[in-house]
């Protein structure tokens, strides 16, 4: 297991808890999907460049790709500036959510 940089870990608003992972496109910009990360997730992200979050419905690490075969190289990371968020670069190897479509934001709500 890798263990997350003790500098990267003092930016963390709460190292203890889950850390919402917004994760983009980085070509195209667009928002891909959300997850969660703890501080293991974290530092495997850093360490391999393959996408690593927090299942929260499994309770395990998991790496964005391994049964699907769709897989997110890591750009770039970056914290909000409140160490509560992290905003994830990725180029996208066929598409992002579960469902089969290429982000998970693909249903929209009519406003008004």
């Amino acid at each position: 297991m890798s263990t997350l940089d003790p500098a990267v870990l003092t930016l963390l608003k709460d190292p203890a808890c889950l850390v919402p992972a917004v994760v983009q496109d980085a070509v195209t910009k667009q928002v891909l999907m959300l997850a969660y990360m703890n501080t293991d997730s974290l530092a495997l992200t850093l360490s391999t460049g393959k996408a690593t979050f927090w299942s929260r419905s499994r309770n395990e690490l998991w790496v964005k790709g391994a049964t699907s075969g769709h897989f997110q190289e890591v750009q770039s990371v970056a914290l909000d500036c409140d160490g509560d968020a992290i905003l994830i670069t990725v180029i996208q190897t066929g598409v992002a959510c579960h469902t089969g479509e290429n982000t998970c934001f693909h249903k929209p709500l009519a406003l008004g």
